[in-house]
């Protein structure tokens, strides 16, 4: 079975079905290092664009992907850095599209929306999923922490523009996390600026799997009742999540290539298994457990599973 570079999934989306990813950059490279990540803390902290990955290298390998599987409902360009940091993110998009009839998706933090250039590449999307946490500097630094040369201004008024001009479905997302952007007062504020963004749905979520920082809690089930009322969005665990899919035939290889980009706990691994009929389930968590290129992470009562 051949390993993908670029590739990877189809991953489960609340939001979109079955994603198929695209990563066009590489690990942890991102402007902002938000508190919550789920891949951890940014490694390399940067706010230039440029062809990270050769964009043939990227093609070449969706459409060996694509010939012999369409098992997908989205093509998402995410990965596992900040994808608006590709220089060549426009044309990427555009190859996507002539090789498939399935959507393509952007999920984007937003730092660079000031950029025209960025806005015209974002543009030829089909989806784009903006990240928007924070009602002013204060909480941006502090929840997003982001690269020194982006301000809380800045990323609102490119985002402003943005929906002004974009023609496609724009889904922001909230991610709330506790204690920091999750009071009345600041949902209020925050409600006060999205008036002014011209959005399609608004996605409220919180960190349900381990964050970069142990401090970075989940809301109470409350708070994102209180957060969909007052913003008017739809919480994220309202939805229904799909099983986990790999063409892999070896059922632990298949759960490192997942894990490489998107954790899995305990409950989705042995859920995984199950559903492909595998053999000695036990075995494969254990050795999962003790392998060295695999970390456990124990978060609020069970384990997650990430690639190093």
């Amino acid at each position: 079975m051949k390993e993908y570079k670029y590739i990877f999934g189809p991953i489960p989306s609340r939001r979109m079905g079955l994603s198929l990813g695209v990563s066009p950059i590489p690990k942890k490279t991102c402007n902002y290092s938000c508190i919550y990540c789920q891949l951890g803390r940014t490694d390399k902290m940067t706010n230039e664009r440029r062809e990270y990955f050769p964009l043939e290298g990227i093609v070449e390998e969706f459409k060996e992907y694509i010939k012999s599987n369409d098992n997908f409902d989205v093509v998402t360009v995410v990965g596992e850095g900040e994808p608006t940091l590709y220089s060549r993110l426009g044309e990427l998009i555009d190859k996507l599209k002539a090789l498939t009839e399935k959507p393509v998706a952007v999920i984007a933090n937003g730092g660079l929306f000031d950029l025209e250039e960025v806005r015209l590449d974002l543009m030829k999307a089909d989806i784009v999923l903006p990240t928007f946490d924070a009602c002013d500097e204060e909480e941006f630094i502090k929840v997003n922490r982001p690269i020194k040369k982006i301000n809380f201004k800045n990323i609102y008024e490119g985002l402003a523009k943005f929906c002004r001009e974009y023609k496609g479905q724009l889904w922001v997302e909230v991610m709330l996390v506790k204690g920091f952007n999750d009071s009345e007062e600041s949902l209020k504020k925050l409600r006060e600026l999205l008036k002014g963004l011209r959005y399609d749905r608004l996605y409220i979520n919180t960190p349900v799997r381990p964050p970069a920082e142990g401090y970075a809690g989940q809301v109470s089930k409350d708070t994102m009742i209180k957060a969909s009322e007052i913003l008017e969005g739809i919480a994220i665990d309202t939805l229904t999540e799909g099983s986990f899919y790999s063409e892999e035939k070896d059922s632990y290889k298949a759960i490192l290539d997942i894990i490489k980009r998107h954790p899995m706990n305990q409950h989705e691994i042995i859920s995984f298994l199950t559903d492909r009929n595998a053999e000695n389930i036990d075995d494969i968590v254990k050795g999962l457990e003790e392998d060295s290129k695999v970390e456990v992470v124990n978060y609020k009562g069970y384990k997650t599973f990430r690639l190093i």
